[in-house]
């Protein structure tokens, strides 16, 4: 679209395209808050103070995990484009393929790391060891983007670039699920609000911190090296920070 009428007519479609969205989204989602609300209510479930839920470690191991998460992400949306384009040569109409593809397999992925994990729930695992699990796995298929930023070949380095995002879907599907499952029910709303807040942060991080990098040394490998860091620092804080003895308790 891009190629053939520029990229005003895209900003528009994109815009006009989430406005659409919105006709199936309202006739079609239950607003059960408040029924959920006065259950609570009813069953007389107290409040956790927000003091004591930032006090606790677990929820700083989301944040800080969420955050190495979506860098990543981040990264793909906004600098991956360039990076097909100007480290591996790729037309404009490339590019946009190889990265449908990227995010085509982490939606794949990610719906069935969901589904396969509630099955697991379903037959009577745990269900923070399954969701960790699955987040875990996730984050080191990620790490695989670092082969691809070294790879001569470009079909190597693609093919790294695809399969390491696509392999962070198990983590898509089941770490908003793992923060529901850890927390009290009535601290959820206040923590994925600092969650989507970390989230947001790690998008003007990824933005400027491979800008500064790409301008300082003049080529992608020190931008995804980053991103190498940041996936090891999400597995390390999901795997000894995110606990269920860290949580806030009630």
């Amino acid at each position: 679209l891009i190629t053939a009428y520029g990229w005003r007519p895209m900003f528009a479609l994109l815009g006009l395209g989430c406005m659409v969205w919105l006709i199936p989204w309202m006739a079609l989602v239950k607003n059960d808050d408040q029924k959920l609300e006065r259950a609570a209510a009813k069953a007389g479930a107290p409040s956790v103070p927000f003091g004591r839920i930032l006090a606790t470690p677990a929820i700083w191991g989301i944040v800080v995990g969420t955050f190495c998460y979506q860098y990543f992400v981040y990264f793909c949306m906004t600098w991956m484009p360039s990076y097909f384009a100007e480290r591996r040569g790729l037309s404009l109409e490339n590019t946009g393929v190889y990265t449908m593809f990227s995010f085509l397999g982490m939606a794949a992925v990610a719906t069935l790391a969901g589904w396969a994990a509630d099955r697991m729930i379903d037959r009577g695992m745990d269900a923070v060891k399954v969701r960790k699990g699955f987040i875990l796995a996730g984050f080191l298929v990620a790490t695989t983007e670092i082969f691809g930023a070294f790879a001569q070949s470009n079909s190597v380095a693609l093919f790294w670039a695809i399969f390491s995002l696509s392999g962070l879907g198990l983590t898509t599907a089941n770490y908003w699920a793992l923060t529901q499952t850890i927390l009290p029910g009535t601290a959820v709303g206040r923590v994925v609000g600092v969650q989507n807040c970390a989230a947001s942060l790690s998008g003007i991080a990824a933005s400027l911190i491979t800008g500064w990098l790409k301008q300082a040394t003049g080529s992608y490998e020190a931008p995804m090296q980053t991103i190498w860091i940041f996936l090891l620092l999400g597995i390390a804080s999901y795997t000894f920070v995110v606990r269920r003895k860290y949580a806030p308790k009630i």
